[in-house]
C-alpha cells in the first residue's frame, strides 16, 4: 500500500519532535571525547553500538581485527520498501597524541587537537568533531528520532559507522600489522558482511547534495643521484638527490594546476600535491644518500582512471627530468581508489535534492570544485547509487578557523539542520514501496 503525502509528512513531524541541539551536543560530546585515530576505532564503535541500542535501534560492534571496528544498526520495515543506509565513517587521521602528531601540525598541540570537547556557545571543539564525528552524531540523533517516533517502516532503515574512512595506510609504530587500515576499510568490511542497502547517503562536509566525488592515486617518485662524502664533494663527481628533490618537488607543484586543468569535468576539479619526501640518515650529516623518494596524492576524476593518471605523471616527470639536465627519476604507483559517481536521475538523489529545496527555499546549488574523497567511492563501486550531504565547514566563528579548527568544530545550529534534513530524506525513502522509488 502507496503512503500518502500527508502520512509521510505527519511522520516526519513526528520524528522531527524527538530532534534536539542539547541531545546532539550531549551525542557529540560522547564521541569526541573516545580517541578514534585511523585503526583503534574499535572503542569509539562500542560507544556508537551502546548508544543506538539504548535508543532501541538493532545494534551491533563489528570488529575488524583488534583494535578496528565498525558500528552498525538496523530498524527494520515490513519488506515492501526499499533499504537505505545513513552512513557516517568515525576515525580521525591525526591522533591527539604529541608523540604521534608533532611536529607535522606544528611546533605544539591546540586544545582543539585533542579528543577532549568543549562548548563554546553554539559551537563544539575538540578532535574531528565536524569532520567526522559531527556528521556521525546528526546519523545517531536522527535515527534515534526515528525509533523514538515510532514511525512504520516499508524499507529497513540502516546506519553504518566505518572504520578506516581517513585517506591514510597504517600508522607507523603502533604495531597494528594491516596497511590498510584506512581508504575505506571499514566500509568495504560492512558491505561484505551482508549490510547492504538499495541506497546510501554518507554524511561528509558540504551543505550541498553530489553524486560523485574525486578518488585518488598515490605514487613514489625516486630521484637519484651519488652517495658520496662531504670531504669528498671537490674530488669526486657530485649530484645531491636531496637538492635535486627539491627542484622535482617545485616543478611537480607547478604542473598541478595543469593536471587539475585537464581533468576536471562534473563536479569534480582534481588536485594534486607532494606530500613527503624521505632519504639520507638522520644520525649523520655527512654523507649524501644514492636516492631520494617522495609521495605524490593526484586525485581521480570518475572520467579519469588510476592508469589514466599514472599516464599524465609520467609523461610530466620526463619533462622535468629532460629540463632538469637528465635527472634520473623513477615512478611507481603505490595505492588507488577510483573515482566513482552515481545517476543524478536516481531516486535518492531527486529526493536530496527535493529536502534541500525544501529547507533552502531555493533551487539546489550542486558544488563543482570538489576535490575530496570519501568512503562514497566504496559504496558506489559496490554498486550501490550514493549521495553525499553534510554541514558546511565553520567560517565564521567568533575566533579563527584554519584547516585544522575547521575539522575540529562543528556548529551545533547546522547540526541540528542536518539531523532535520536526515529524518526527511531518510522517511521519503523507506516509508515508500520499491516501485515508487523505481525498483
Amino acid at each position: 500500500m502507496t503512503s500518502s503525502p500527508d502520512d509521510r509528512t505527519d511522520r516526519s513531524a513526528q520524528a522531527h519532535r524527538h530532534v534536539s541541539r542539547d541531545r546532539l551536543r550531549d551525542i557529540l560530546i560522547d564521541l569526541v571525547d573516545v580517541a578514534s585515530p585511523t585503526g583503534d576505532e574499535a572503542p569509539l564503535a562500542r560507544v556508537v553500538t551502546d548508544t543506538l541500542d539504548r535508543a532501541g535501534v538493532d545494534a551491533h560492534t563489528m570488529a575488524l581485527d583488534d583494535r578496528q571496528a565498525n558500528s552498525w544498526g538496523r530498524l527494520r520495515g515490513d519488506g515492501t520498501g526499499p533499504d537505505l543506509l545513513l552512513y557516517a565513517p568515525i576515525d580521525t587521521v591525526t591522533t591527539g597524541d604529541p608523540a604521534e602528531d608533532l611536529p607535522a601540525l606544528g611546533p605544539a598541540l591546540r586544545p582543539d587537537m585533542v579528543a577532549k570537547a568543549r562548548v563554546d556557545g553554539d559551537y563544539l571543539i575538540g578532535l574531528g568533531a565536524s569532520n567526522p564525528k559531527g556528521h556521525a552524531a546528526c546519523v545517531i540523533a536522527a535515527v534515534e528520532a526515528i525509533a523514538a517516533a515510532e514511525v512504520p517502516l516499508k524499507g529497513d532503515l540502516i546506519v553504518g559507522f566505518g572504520a578506516g574512512g581517513m585517506p591514510t595506510n597504517a600508522r607507523a609504530g603502533v604495531g597494528n600489522p594491516r596497511l590498510n587500515t584506512g581508504q575505506g576499510v571499514g566500509c568495504s568490511f560492512l558491505l561484505e558482511q551482508g549490510v547492504w542497502a538499495d541506497f546510501a547517503l554518507i554524511a561528509k562536509p558540504g551543505w550541498t547534495v553530489s553524486w560523485e566525488e574525486v578518488g585518488l592515486a598515490w605514487f613514489t617518485v625516486t630521484v637519484h643521484g651519488t652517495h658520496t662524502y662531504v670531504g669528498s664533494r671537490h674530488r669526486l663527481p657530485y649530484a645531491n638527490p636531496i637538492a635535486a628533490a627539491g627542484a622535482v618537488a617545485a616543478r611537480l607543484e607547478e604542473w598541478f594546476p595543469k593536471y587539475s586543468a585537464a581533468n576536471t569535468s562534473g563536479l569534480v576539479a582534481p588536485q594534486g600535491i607532494v606530500a613527503n619526501i624521505r632519504g639520507g640518515w638522520e644520525r649523520t650529516a655527512s654523507f649524501t644518500p644514492e636516492q631520494v623518494t617522495m609521495t605524490v596524492d593526484l586525485r581521480l576524476s570518475p572520467r579519469t582512471t588510476p592508469s589514466d593518471a599514472k599516464r599524465q605523471l609520467l609523461a610530466a616527470v620526463r619533462r622535468i627530468a629532460d629540463d632538469l639536465g637528465g635527472l634520473e627519476l623513477e615512478v611507481e604507483q603505490v595505492l588507488a581508489i577510483a573515482g566513482e559517481s552515481s545517476d543524478e536521475d536516481m531516486w535518492l538523489c531527486r529526493s536530496a535534492i527535493a529536502a534541500w529545496e525544501a529547507r533552502e527555499g531555493r533551487p539546489h546549488e550542486p558544488a563543482y570544485d570538489a576535490s575530496g574523497a570519501t568512503d562514497a567511492n566504496i559504496l558506489r563501486s559496490r554498486g550501490i547509487p550514493t549521495v553525499r550531504v553534510g554541514m558546511p565547514k565553520v567560517v565564521d566563528a567568533p575566533f579563527e578557523v584554519d584547516f585544522a579548527m575547521g575539522m575540529n568544530t562543528v556548529d551545533l545550529r547546522r547540526a541540528e539542520e542536518l539531523t532535520h534534513y536526515l529524518v526527511d530524506v531518510a522517511l521519503d525513502t523507506v516509508t515508500r514501496t520499491l516501485e515508487e522509488v523505481g525498483l
